[in-house]
């Protein structure tokens, strides 16, 4: 793994290293195509350098990207949770190096020791809950200020609205 921060940092050494023993380094051209949505989640990465895009397809016209991971983050969460399948699609934007984990082997290793288990679905909900956040974001760049005022603040249907 590269000397660029990763999510994986805030693990515990030996749970780090417990996780680091089922990877194996990957690379990913600029354009490749490393999962679709709806496909079976049996891996995920933390991306060492380069840059990944999630999309959404969009019937009838091009994936729509929704957020790019950048070195350092997680690639994929989807392999953590039933049904085990990508909620979202992914792209190289850049030439990308990443560290590549098998998601029932890491699920395995997590029900075999529930303090790791605990500590990394614990960093894999702050990276949702990131996600959530960012997304929320941009769906009120791209669609807000709505509501009666159009000015600075955004209603969202308060007693106020009913004037």
């Amino acid at each position: 793994m590269s000397t660029t921060h990763s999510i994986l940092d805030t693990l515990t050494t030996a749970h780090r290293d417990r996780l680091m023993a089922l990877s194996r380094p990957v690379a990913f051209p600029a354009g490749a195509r490393i999962f679709d949505a709806d496909q079976a989640a049996e891996r995920f990465w933390v991306l060492d350098r380069g840059e990944v895009t999630l999309d959404l397809h969009v019937p009838g016209r091009q994936a729509a990207v929704v957020q790019t991971v950048s070195a350092g983050e997680l690639l994929g969460w989807s392999w953590l949770f039933p049904p085990f399948r990508w909620q979202l699609g992914a792209q190289a934007h850049t030439a990308v190096q990443a560290t590549e984990f098998p998601a029932a082997a890491v699920r395995e290793l997590c029900a075999a020791d529930p303090a790791l288990g605990h500590e990394f679905v614990l960093l894999c909900a702050a990276v949702i809950g990131d996600r959530l956040r960012s997304t929320r974001t941009r769906l009120l760049d791209l669609y807000g200020p709505f509501g009666v005022n159009h000015g600075a603040s955004v209603s969202v249907g308060g007693p106020e609205d009913d004037s």
